[in-house]
């Protein structure tokens, strides 16, 4: 397989190492001047897409959720996210890292996912400045 001009065929950047794959559709929400958009040009790059916004109507493979401390009721963000989420889908949570202005407390995920229906799988440092928090629904799930 040929590469593309600066692109190359092995993706080791942030996006691969949180399981995005070619021509996923990716749904981003809550995003601010604060976000890393290394991280989301890596999205683009890997999926071969660009982000969507929450007004596109599109079913996504991925939500991608940015979260900050005082953005408002999490649990209610979580259950928009899922909204327009593939069977199957999975949504990322990124926070601020610990010890950072907006930075979310671990328990507080875990109470919002829950409630809203999801699991907590695992949590990377997704970029500098953010923690990423993988939520998928339940195996036998069938949330609408």
């Amino acid at each position: 397989m040929g590469q593309i001009a600066g692109h190359s065929d092995q993706h080791d950047g942030p996006a691969a190492k949180l399981g995005f794959r070619p021509n996923q559709v990716v749904l981003e929400l809550g995003w601010d001047e604060d976000c890393d958009d290394d991280l989301r040009i890596d999205i683009e790059e890997v999926t071969g897409n660009e982000l969507l916004d929450g007004d596109s109507g599109e079913v996504a493979d991925v939500v991608l959720q940015w979260w900050r401390d005082d953005d408002g009721d999490l649990t209610d963000a979580l259950i928009g996210a899922t909204t327009d989420l593939a069977p199957g889908g999975v949504v990322w949570l990124l926070t601020p890292k610990v010890g950072r202005d907006g930075s979310v407390e671990a328990s507080d995920i875990a109470d919002a996912a829950l409630t809203a229906g999801l699991s907590t799988t695992s949590t990377v440092s997704a970029a500098e400045d953010w923690s990423g928090t993988k939520l998928v629904a339940p195996k036998g799930s069938a949330r609408k």
